[in-house]
């Protein structure tokens, strides 16, 4: 179970998380291979917090994260996402390396847009530990709101518990005001299934809006977790998945 209170680690932006930066800033690059342009985002932040845990000890390191990919005229992309990482059962864990590979688009000639790719997690240092998700989402806009919904299945055993399981189900709504500034949040539930294994709810709530070529974000993090969870009920794991909020500023290229 140790191997377990580390948790999932991921990705991406809009903290890769409530939105996917894979895709941030394509239009803005002018280096073009293949019939396809790459981009990148890079992002400093007060606590890297992923689905409610907290991915660097409460805040013990720096909360670093990046990502650089190639994106097709079609809508295909592939890239690395990287992040700064820490764990107090596994102290030799510092990073995560996630390559992905995806396709986005509409549906049709309708309004509704998909997002599909594959994320797989490694952690440099440590062995049987590596795991790959199924993002799927689909989003469509409702007047002046939003709305996004994700599916995500791990394909293999979560961070390598033999016969762990999960997906995770999420509703992310957002809205742009006139001025630029973002109001968004996400609500899910993060299902783990095998033996011992127990999932949980997680919710964030927050604002960004962009100053000067670069994306300032503040939001708050809470979860379902207490003492009576059969993974994360210890001390250790309640300060992980603790209410908090984090202060992020980022930048695409």
């Amino acid at each position: 179970m140790n191997k377990v209170i580390k948790t999932a680690n991921r990705v991406i932006v809009g903290t890769m998380l409530l939105s996917c930066p894979l895709l941030a800033s394509a239009e803005q690059s002018k280096e073009e291979l293949f019939n396809g342009t790459f981009s990148g985002s890079l992002e400093m932040a007060t606590d890297y917090v992923f689905r409610g845990e907290s991915e660097v000890a409460d805040g013990d390191i720096p909360a670093i994260k990046g990502s650089f990919t190639w994106t097709h005229e079609d809508g295909v992309y592939a890239g690395v996402f990287g992040a700064t990482n820490k764990f107090e059962s596994t102290p030799e864990i510092r990073a995560v390396l996630a390559p992905y590979i995806g396709k986005f688009g509409t549906f049709g000639d309708s309004d509704i847009s998909y997002n599909v790719f594959l994320f797989h997690y490694t952690y440099p240092g440590v062995e049987d530990m590596d795991y790959t998700e199924l993002w799927m989402k689909v989003a469509k806009d409702f007047g002046p709101v939003k709305i996004e919904l994700e599916v995500t299945p791990t394909l293999n055993d979560w961070f390598g518990v033999d016969g762990w399981s999960g997906v995770n189900y999420a509703f992310h709504p957002s809205k742009t005001f006139t001025n630029g500034l973002t109001v968004s949040g996400s609500v899910g539930y993060q299902e783990l299934s095998g033996e011992g294994a127990e999932g949980w709810t997680h919710w964030n709530l927050g604002v960004n809006k962009d100053f000067y070529g670069l994306n300032v974000d503040v939001r708050y993090h809470d979860t379902d977790v207490d003492s009576t969870h059969k993974v994360y009920g210890s001390e250790e794991g309640q300060r992980i998945f603790d209410q908090r909020f984090v202060f992020s500023v980022s930048k695409s290229f």
